[in-house]
């Protein structure tokens, strides 16, 4: 069963693949959570592996287990690939500098900020004390950034006291990543992304027609009132004496003189056969691109 956290390696033993799915913190009765302790002995464990593959989705956790997962991964004498597949904030961005190779997902997002605590039954002079040690926690962090970010330490000062999300380009512009992950989609379009493109076009076929067939109606001499309703009442046989229902029954060849209840070929109607072209053609180029 796939853990939020677990190393696995390739049948070959050349590389690894190390998943932080959750939060980093050392909690020995649990299985799926990320310590230093724990992944330290796995690396130990691992052999003679040229690549090491992590991939991170976390919230982050506790700072002093976050270091020593970076610096493991620093030391260890494989190539190192982190990938950022969700978030990699706080503490988690860290470990995400770690990487020889640093990737995010199209689809991803960096959150740097300062190191925070809570307390409890302190006085001022431990608070004074307290805000002081955060800041040097958090310059141990900074290390780590400024290792690969382009930028420099005031404005990757300015950043972490924001509290800042960061996109996948922004990250390649300041150094935090190395590349963007793209995911190919195929040389076809999933069913369900054709089944909608083409109902697109046939619509646009239709009211094309439509336009088409109002056209027609404007065009002809026999309609003086601007509408249909005279040639509906036409096509009824209802309104004068003229011999349509006596054709329909006497005529031996079975045809209906009335030409409206016969489906259309588009190909004897130029202004239809035009509208199916537009509509092909539009379905053509929206798959061209």
């Amino acid at each position: 069963m796939k853990k939020y956290f677990q190393l696995t390696t390739s049948e070959d033993g050349t590389t690894a693949d190390l998943d932080i799915y959750g939060d980093i913190c050392a909690r020995w009765w649990d299985d799926d959570a990320m310590s230093a302790p724990k992944l330290s002995k796995m690396l130990d464990e691992l052999g003679d592996v040229s690549q090491i593959n992590v991939h991170i989705n976390s919230y982050g956790g506790e700072v002093a287990e976050g270091l020593a997962i970076y610096s493991a991964l620093r030391r260890h004498k494989a190539r190192v690939r982190t990938t950022c597949d969700g978030f990699a904030c706080s503490i988690a961005s860290v470990i995400f500098m770690a990487g020889d190779e640093r990737l995010m997902s199209d689809a991803s997002l960096l959150m740097i900020h300062n190191a925070w605590t809570s307390a409890i039954g302190v006085n001022a002079a431990d608070l004074r004390k307290l805000a002081d040690d955060m800041d040097t926690i958090t310059s141990a962090s900074k290390s780590a950034y400024m290792a690969r970010v382009s930028i420099t330490e005031d404005e990757l000062t300015e950043l972490m006291d924001a509290e800042t999300w960061i996109s996948p380009a922004d990250a390649v512009d300041m150094g935090f990543a190395t590349a963007i992950e793209t995911f190919e989609s195929g040389d076809k379009a999933s069913q369900g992304a054709r089944d909608s493109l083409m109902a697109l076009v046939m619509a646009s076929v239709a009211q094309r027609a439509d336009n088409s067939d109002d056209d027609d109606d404007d065009d002809d001499p026999d309609d003086t009132d601007g509408d249909d309703a005279t040639d509906d009442n036409d096509d009824s046989g209802a309104d004068d004496g003229d011999s349509d229902s006596d054709d329909d029954e006497g005529d031996g060849d079975g045809d209906d003189a009335d030409s409206d209840d016969e489906p259309e070929d588009p190909e004897k109607d130029p202004d239809k056969k035009q509208a199916f072209a537009g509509g092909i053609a539009a379905f053509t180029s929206l798959f061209a691109n």
